[in-house]
């Protein structure tokens, strides 16, 4: 009995880590029309007004100005 408890724990404990690890990619359509896609949601400072997002081609953190965004939206993984 302990030995399925302890399988059915680990079994969850995994699937919960799992959905928790997994962030989705967005992409950031531009004024000028460019679409840039990011690893993950990006994070919106709203004292400085900048968006911070980490590039999915480059791998690199970068910054836009909040003003220079059009539109934001969840990509289907």
């Amino acid at each position: 009995m302990k030995k399925t408890a302890l399988v059915v724990f680990i079994l969850t404990s995994l699937s919960v880590f799992t959905v928790a690890g997994c962030s989705s990619n967005q992409a950031i359509k531009t004024t000028d029309g460019k679409t840039i896609v990011t690893s993950g949601k990006p994070q919106i400072d709203n004292d400085t007004g900048l968006v911070s997002y980490k590039n999915a081609q480059t791998g690199k953190t970068e910054q836009i100005n909040r003003n220079q965004i059009s539109n934001m939206s969840e990509l289907d993984n």
